[in-house]
């Protein structure tokens, strides 16, 4: 039996309960990440959901950017859901001034794409990489992947081609929030990567 992946949740803000409670469930050892000590005892990383320039911020003032920085550049998977892919992005349209990201990913991705709180909505998609039933995805003040790069892997898209899945090596991201779905094949793609890396 192989050993439990240990993955880590950036906690600095968002919904960091629900990640563990998917997580935990699959049989992860999840640990809830604000320091780079705890980054560093991980062998994977989830960036949650929540406000994207608050994160960027408060992952600044905690010392964590240029950690987690490090760390996906030497090639801890990383799965960001929302806000998550956000920070995971190369490149944003819409941030707010001055806001970075940690990057890796090879897209440009814009905040809010959809509009505000009222405007969050849900739809079945389409990923062939996890199987044939379609994925039931909650978009909540979701950003949107604009333009992708030639090594990033598009997972799913909207019924008018708006990308809203991608992969790229051991980084994974989507627009949605498979965490409060109950939606768990992302999770477990996460942590089949966390595993084989």
């Amino acid at each position: 039996m192989a050993a439990r992946p240990h993955v880590g949740i950036l906690a600095l803000q968002g919904d960091v309960r629900e990640h563990a409670r998917v997580l935990s469930g699959l049989g992860a050892e999840v640990e809830l990440v604000r320091r780079p000590i705890e980054l560093a005892a991980v062998d994977g990383l989830v960036i949650p959901g929540g406000e994207s320039s608050v994160i960027d911020k408060l992952a600044r003032s905690f010392g964590m950017q240029e950690p987690v920085r490090a760390a996906i550049a030497a090639g801890m998977p990383v799965y960001g859901t929302c806000a998550g892919l956000i920070l995971l992005a190369d490149r944003i349209t819409d941030g707010i001034d001055g806001q970075e990201t940690f990057g890796g990913l090879d897209v440009t991705v814009r905040r809010n794409a959809f509009g505000s709180q009222v405007d969050s909505f849900e739809t079945d998609l389409a990923v062939p990489a996890l199987g044939e039933s379609p994925v039931h995805a909650v978009f909540i003040r979701a950003p949107l992947v604009e333009s992708v790069g030639p090594g990033v892997e598009t997972l799913a898209a909207l019924g008018d081609g708006r990308v809203v899945a991608v992969q790229q090596g051991a980084i994974l991201g989507t627009s949605f929030h498979p965490e409060v779905t109950g939606e768990l094949r992302f999770h477990e793609r996460f942590l089949d990567i966390v595993r084989a890396a």
